[in-house]
């Protein structure tokens, strides 16, 4: 099957944090607080696919607070965090949402993603994710981390459904 038709499949998004929707460097403050940041473009296209009903998740290994607040006011309802192992969170979000794993777009660029890699419908990653992922990825964007591949995934998925519906007025 080719790339294009298991994005005519996707139900629902679900998506790694630290390489995925942010590049992989941060700054600390002298607070110890680590400072990270969002690109606005895959704000956009987040807020297009909720609009259109596409479920939106997030599993993390992560605990950012500012991550989860920007996450939750995007529209965003499942944001795991803290989760090391992060099959039991897939098998969470296909439940709550009644998907079957076939149709779930994950995308993320390490190690821990790996196993949930191996079990969605359609594994996606960011063009600078560590060697061992681009493998597994039925979908490489030509976007790193952090700088818009959460909106290449989403744009592409939508306008092959004829969902793109960006009306701005």
């Amino acid at each position: 099957m080719s790339s294009l038709a298991y994005f005519s499949q996707v139900k629902a998004f679900l998506f790694d944090v630290d390489g995925v929707f942010t590049n992989n460097e941060v700054q600390i403050t002298e607070a110890g607080e680590l400072l990270r940041t969002i690109h606005l473009r895959d704000s956009f296209a987040l807020k297009v696919a909720l609009r259109e009903g596409f479920p939106i998740g997030i599993i993390t290994g992560g605990t950012s607070l500012g991550i989860t607040k920007r996450l939750n006011e995007l529209g965003i309802e499942f944001v795991a965090v803290g989760k090391h192992h992060k099959v039991p969170s897939l098998h969470e979000f296909a439940q709550k949402y009644a998907l079957d794993y076939n149709n779930i777009l994950y995308m993320g660029d390490d190690f821990p993603d790996i196993p949930v890699l191996n079990k969605v419908g359609l594994p996606c990653c960011p063009s600078d994710a560590i060697p061992e992922i681009f493998p597994l990825a039925t979908y490489i964007s030509p976007i790193p981390g952090g700088r818009g591949c959460i909106r290449d995934v989403i744009q592409k998925t939508l306008q092959i459904q004829g969902k793109w519906n960006v009306n701005v007025s």
